[in-house]
């Protein structure tokens, strides 16, 4: 198994949900007492969280090029940036880990919702997610996906559920519902299939929560990079 690198701490809890789905699929594809072979550069969120509001994207990546260049040399065959809005920033981090594998999480996304031919996906995630072009464009100009994003103003309830409660560990039913309405309506305008487009809603929205096709961002980016570890097809793990 090749060496992954995680770039990790943008928040920390969805930091140990990529550690445990790592460590699973390793489990279930190897065996016996497989666990995977990782590199983590953990970040502190509180030096991130006032640039991302600011928009100092040249400051916040300064410090994931550097955490890029940390991991490579580490050991690192391949990078994960463990946050969904930090791949606004893919191509100077990529270009920091020294030519080896950084896996784009919205290029890893559309890929999956392409091998199940969706056509038009509601995407949830913070603010600047939903709002930057970066995701969305993935999707129309490599996969063919429309994406329609919530409201301006069920945008800034999704993002304020994520930073006050999913980034600190609080899960609460009544955030759970309010996503839930949000989806509907996105469902409603046209989606076909919803992506949990930050790291931290799979803490809040699972699988049995809902019939409406779910595409956890977080398990899609794992996946892909441990297809690549292990040698396997494309989708294999999933």
């Amino acid at each position: 198994m090749k060496t992954i690198g995680l770039i990790g701490g943008m928040s920390w809890e969805s930091s140990k949900t990529y550690y445990q789905i790592l460590n699973e699929m390793t489990r279930d594809r190897l065996g016996g007492l497989h666990s995977a072979r990782l590199v983590m550069v953990s970040l502190d969120f509180n030096d991130l969280e006032p640039r991302l509001r600011a928009g100092d994207w040249d400051g916040i990546t300064a410090i994931l090029s550097d955490a890029a260049r940390r991991c490579v040399l580490a050991g690192a065959e391949s990078i994960l940036i463990g946050s969904n809005t930090m791949h606004r920033v893919h191509a100077d981090i990529a270009a920091a880990a020294a030519g080896i594998p950084c896996f784009h999480i919205a290029e890893i996304t559309g890929a999956a919702l392409a091998r199940d031919n969706r056509k038009t996906a509601g995407l949830l995630g913070t603010r600047f997610t939903m709002q930057a072009p970066f995701f969305a464009e993935i999707l129309t100009s490599h996969h063919n996906i429309t994406t329609i994003v919530p409201t301006p103003e069920e945008q800034d309830v999704i993002n304020r559920i994520i930073f006050d409660e999913l980034c600190v560990g609080v899960i609460t039913p009544e955030s759970r519902t309010i996503y839930l309405d949000i989806m509907q309506n996105l469902q409603t305008r046209g989606a076909d299939a919803m992506i949990l487009g930050c790291t931290e809603i799979e803490m809040l929205i699972k699988p049995e929560h809902t019939d409406w096709p779910l595409y956890d961002t977080t398990r899609c980016h794992v996946g892909a990079a441990m297809d690549w570890a292990l040698d396997l097809p494309d989708g294999t793990c999933r």
